[in-house]
């Protein structure tokens, strides 16, 4: 049986300024061991829920339930350590730090979990290593091509080991070639015990998910499962 990721449970969220329902009794669960991809037009509410699956906001009514435990959005230490240790999330921006190199922007999760730098440092060339970027190391963003600086960000988010992987839009400013690649690493990281959720505006890339869902007047809409 594949075990539950996360379960929402009547998920809304309102945006009080200009009175906007973006998701609305959202119900859905997403399942270990799956890849699911997100589309939608701009506006469809793709990255607000991606937010509340990172627990990096909260919702308007409703429940999230990671691994069967109830998520309290008032619990921040809790909610902080658990998008630390479970949940790996690549921008769009990379949001790499500028003044830090590769090697050093993808083991600094790390340190924040743990004093062990020499652990750190050794998962951390090995990932990218595993990216592709072994070149690269000592380089800061600003002497990064985007499809590398890209690379780097997932190696980041790996860094921890986490059970969710999220990407919002990862190649949205990448030409093809770069996307491809892109979308090359993100999957093959699945694993029985890994949750992926992409959210894309590219049906190519939709396609390659083992499910695919639409974000259409605020309610989710499965429109093909493979398998």
């Amino acid at each position: 049986m594949t075990k539950v990721s996360i379960k929402l449970q009547g998920i809304s969220k309102k945006f009080e300024k200009g009175n906007i329902n973006v998701l609305k009794n959202i119900n859905y669960t997403f399942k270990k061991g799956l890849t699911y991809s997100v589309i939608g037009p701009s506006g469809s509410g793709k990255s607000t829920l991606l937010n509340l699956l990172s627990l990096v906001d909260r919702p308007t009514k409703g429940k999230i339930k990671i691994n069967n435990i109830n998520i309290n959005f008032n619990d921040y230490d809790y909610n902080d350590n658990l998008r630390g240790t479970k949940i790996g999330i690549v921008y769009q921006d990379r949001n790499l730090l500028t003044d830090f190199t590769a090697l050093e922007n993808t083991y600094l999760p790390s340190l924040l979990l743990s004093n062990n730098e020499e652990k750190a440092f050794k998962d951390a060339k090995k990932l990218i290593k595993s990216v592709g970027l072994t070149k690269r190391l000592n380089h800061y963003p600003s002497e990064l091509s985007g499809g590398e600086a890209q690379r780097i960000a997932i190696a980041r988010a790996l860094i921890n080991s986490p059970e969710i992987i999220l990407a919002d839009e990862p190649t949205g400013n990448l030409d093809h070639r770069n996307s491809q690649s892109i979308f090359n690493i993100i999957l093959k990281l699945k694993n029985k015990n890994r949750t992926i959720i992409y959210a894309t505006h590219n049906m190519h890339f939709a396609k390659m998910a083992d499910c695919k869902l639409q974000l259409s007047n605020g309610i989710i809409k499965k429109y093909h499962v493979k398998g």
